[in-house]
């Protein structure tokens, strides 16, 4: 055993996971590699929602499968047990004849929850779980978070000048963050589920809310109008991929309309979005919705572009973000802040 190998390995298995982002939600991002004497010889990653998973497509990139009983796969989530849409990848694996696997977490799904690695124990396959597992967790923190708290993972996203300003003091839209940080937030939205706004924003801003500059996956649209009093004016009523929700009980009927009926109207957001099958959201805004989260501590990250221009006055940036030491990343003459919740 050579653990300097094995984590080389299982970085690899991770880095092919990353390639999903933005695909395979709400499913995890799996990535899967299988070595023979020091060298990889298959690898595969989950690539979309409903199709096969990383060991799958892994085994399939061996040109020679004779040599799996001598050869080591490296998972970065435990194999699943049960059929879903995918037939159950711990038989997969039995079948082929692998005797040892490396996995680095288990899933946190109850389905799954360790049955996996214990089927594959008990047919006498040699199994090492946790390696580099902080890190597999953290990439697939959205995964935990819907299984763990039953919600979506919730990114903040806003910009600001430098003097601590989000937009003029007549709401009128404000160019604040540069070209590069605008491509880079496009990106951003490509990689979640949904973007979340008010229904201010949409009156204030009329935005498109798609993700351009070649991102070729669209996000759901979540607009928070909860007292219905957005008119047909605004650009994203013609969108299909826009929700609504509201607290009317009249509505409820209507498609694209959801009325939200819990004590508290944000957790119950929430909680229909998941049942949607909504596993992260991108929060743009506005301010009441930003305020609103951060004041129920209702937020997973939080990502500030700070800009170097300066307003004087306006409308103030959300205060009172509970953080911890931030990720920060300069773009031209703007500075991102990267903060996940202590």
């Amino acid at each position: 055993m050579n653990l300097e190998l094995d984590r080389r390995f299982m970085l690899r298995a991770m880095q092919l996971a990353e390639l999903g982002m933005g695909k395979v939600s709400p499913n995890p991002l799996v990535g899967c590699v299988v070595v023979y004497d020091g060298r990889i010889i298959g690898e595969g990653w989950h690539k979309y929602y409903g199709g096969p998973h990383a060991e799958v497509y892994a085994l399939q990139d061996l040109n020679d499968s004779k040599i799996l009983s001598e050869s080591t796969v490296y998972v970065t989530l435990e194999p699943c047990c049960h059929f879903g849409k995918t037939p159950p990848c711990a038989d997969l694996l039995l079948a082929k004849g692998i005797k040892r696997l490396i996995v680095a977490q288990k899933d946190p799904n109850p389905i799954v929850a360790g049955k996996g690695l214990a089927k594959l124990q008990n047919a006498g396959v040699e199994v090492m779980q946790g390696l580099l597992e902080a890190e597999a967790k953290f990439q697939n923190r959205r995964f935990w978070k819907n299984m763990l708290e039953k919600r979506p993972y919730i990114v903040l996203k806003y910009a600001q000048t430098a003097d601590g300003f989000i937009a003029q003091s007549n709401s009128k839209p404000l160019a604040i963050s540069n070209s590069l940080s605008n491509r880079l937030v496009h990106s951003w939205r490509a990689q979640e589920d949904a973007i979340l706004v008010g229904s201010g924003t949409v009156r204030a801003d009329n935005p498109l809310l798609t993700a351009r500059f070649g991102q070729q996956k669209q996000p759901q649209i979540v607009v928070l109008d909860r007292f219905l009093r957005l008119t047909t004016d605004y650009v994203l009523k013609n969108n299909p991929h826009v929700w609504f929700m509201h607290q009317a009980l009249e509505s409820e009927f209507r498609a694209g309309y959801y009325s939200i009926l819990n004590e508290d109207f944000w957790v119950g957001v929430f909680q229909k979005l998941l049942q949607l099958g909504i596993g992260s959201v991108l929060v743009e805004g506005g301010l009441t919705v930003h305020n609103a989260l951060i004041e129920r501590n209702l937020w997973d990250e939080a990502r500030i572009i700070v800009s170097n221009k300066k307003l004087g006055q306006g409308l103030e940036a959300p205060k009172g973000l509970n953080t911890g030491q931030a990720n920060i990343e300069k773009i031209g003459h703007d500075s991102h802040f990267r903060y996940f919740k202590p």
